[in-house]
């Protein structure tokens, strides 16, 4: 098993940054991918940016260019370093972690919200 728990976000004006990270616990030697999703209000989960262990990295388009994640293997820790905040940017965020390795499973946090004001 294993507990992914976020910290950060938060309320930001327009053009502002944020950071949101996340910290997993347990049998973090099972993981390869882990990232961030995100669902703002009345929309499905999509997926914004995620790394896999070997630190390949996925960006949703829009996010492209303002996003950055980052990952600490050593630490059990994934970032996500917003800049050049826009309002549809606003969502909660999801911290998420795959398990390929032992039991072909996912993880996801609780969720840290994010709002981003014009």
């Amino acid at each position: 098993q294993v507990q992914l728990v976020e910290s950060g976000g938060g309320l930001v004006q327009a053009g502002g940054s944020l950071r949101v990270s996340c910290i997993a616990s347990g049998d973090t030697h099972c993981l390869t991918s882990m990232g961030w999703y995100r669902q703002a209000p009345g929309k499905e989960r999509e997926l914004a940016a995620g790394i896999t262990d070997g630190g390949s990295t996925y960006y949703k388009d829009s996010v492209k260019g303002r996003f950055t994640i980052s990952r600490d293997n050593a630490k059990n820790t994934v970032a996500l370093q917003m800049n050049s905040l826009k309002p549809e940017d606003t969502a909660v965020y999801y911290c998420y972690a795959l398990d390929q390795y032992c039991h072909d499973k996912e993880y996801w946090g609780k969720g840290t919200l994010v709002t981003v004001s014009s």
